[in-house]
């Protein structure tokens, strides 16, 4: 083997050597960037996501006029299930009609807010409309009729399903810290971790062309 020869052998083998140190950690740079990308991937879905239910919720009723109420029992399953949100629109109570859902308060009890079917309307002599309600998955119709007081009757328009349940989770004083708390932590540490990633490649990359420009 002539000098020249070793000397070229001498230079690829290094390369090599090179690559081959390089290789392990530059997988761990790109594992690194992508799992912080990953993380502020979601992080910033869920800020959205949570930053969206607050309009739809908050905002939304007041300049749109709808109102949302979260269903607390399986009465109107499986259309609308226990944790759904019940989206409702007031219209004039003259324009409710048989298989309309309504959002009303019982007259009996403790006159709670009740999200039924309605199955008959009448109109009493002072002109009021009075409603005989049901909920699908009861078997028998509601044990009263329910006058309808003012001029507008909140009609349903739209079930958001599992929303009211996600909400009502993310009320709870241990998720509310994590949320608070765990999610910029979360996105920091995939920052650092993307950083961290890039400095030994970086390095690796530096050094190697150092080395063959040294060779050459």
């Amino acid at each position: 083997m002539t000098a020249i020869d070793f000397a070229h052998a001498t230079h690829t083998g290094s390369t090599r050597a090179l690559h081959d140190l390089a290789g392990p950690r530059t997988n761990e740079g790109r594992a690194a960037r992508i799992i912080g990308r990953s993380v502020s991937i979601l992080t910033t879905t869920l800020m959205v996501l949570a930053m969206l239910t607050f309009l739809a919720m908050a905002i939304g009723p007041r300049l749109m006029g709808y109102q949302t109420l979260t269903m607390l029992t399986g009465s109107m399953a499986p259309l609308i299930n226990p944790g759904d949100v019940v989206v409702t629109v007031p219209v004039p109570a003259r324009e409710i009609n048989v298989g309309d859902i309504i959002t009303y308060h019982i007259p009996v009890e403790d006159q709670r807010v009740e999200t039924h079917r309605v199955t008959e309307v009448t109109t009493n002599p002072d002109s009021t409309i009075a409603v005989q309600t049901k909920g699908d998955a009861n078997n028998g119709v509601d044990p009263w009729t329910a006058t309808i007081t003012g001029t507008t009757v909140d009609r349903h328009v739209a079930t958001i399903p599992h929303l009211g349940t996600i909400i009502r989770t993310a009320r709870e004083p241990l998720v509310m810290n994590i949320l608070m708390y765990g999610a910029p932590t979360i996105l920091v540490i995939g920052m650092l971790a993307s950083i961290w990633g890039k400095k030994p490649e970086q390095k690796d990359k530096d050094r190697t062309v150092s080395e063959v420009e040294s060779l050459a």
